[in-house]
């Protein structure tokens, strides 16, 4: 069996990022397992999952994985379908900042390498992966240390995931820009 194609799609708060990532799945027409690592920990939060799960067909299977997306991700990904995570970003938060992480938190090395193995999985596996990841370097810098750190992750986790991503797509308000056609290779300039 071949392997499937990584999709990695990333933007702005409520740029249409997720929408996107769903149209994607729902069109291939094959069995959707959808990766969530958002957990309810205030009622933010919780209306925001509830909305997310009244958009997914009733056919997709969901998996609620705040951690072990990786693992889950290989479990699943070895048969045909698509495999859809949201989100990156939220995951990162969740490992770096993890109850059994030594100090209270992760090292940076940590969440890399994880988001290393993470990208390595995406891009072996048998399942058409779609991965969302917020964009959220665009803005100001962090006031604080643990912000600025959790800012630096998230970029270079997308760096990471764009890299080995087939397709990479950037959505700014609700428009796909296709940034593998759009890269310039500077060793070509």
């Amino acid at each position: 069996m071949k392997r499937g194609k990584f999709y990695f799609i990333t933007g702005g708060a409520r740029s249409g990022k997720s929408s996107f990532a769903e149209k994607i799945a729902e069109s291939s027409g094959k069995k959707v397992t959808y990766i969530a690592t958002a957990e309810a920990l205030d009622d933010e939060m919780a209306a925001r999952i509830s909305e997310h799960r009244k958009r997914r067909p009733a056919s997709w299977t969901t998996i609620e994985e705040p951690y072990l997306v990786t693992s889950v991700l290989e479990e699943v990904g070895q048969q045909d379908g698509v495999v859809l995570i949201d989100c990156l970003t939220l995951l990162i938060s969740n490992l770096l900042f993890s109850p059994s992480a030594k100090g209270g938190q992760r090292s940076e090395q940590e969440v890399l390498s994880e988001m290393t193995d993470l990208a390595r999985s995406a891009r072996e596996s048998f399942a058409d992966v779609v991965i969302v990841s917020n964009e959220v370097g665009l803005g100001v810098v962090p006031e604080y240390p643990q912000a600025r750190l959790y800012r630096d992750l998230a970029g270079w986790a997308n760096q990471i995931m764009a890299k080995e991503a087939d397709h990479a797509y950037f959505l700014i308000s609700g428009m796909a820009l296709d940034i593998k056609a759009l890269h310039i290779n500077p060793e070509n300039l």
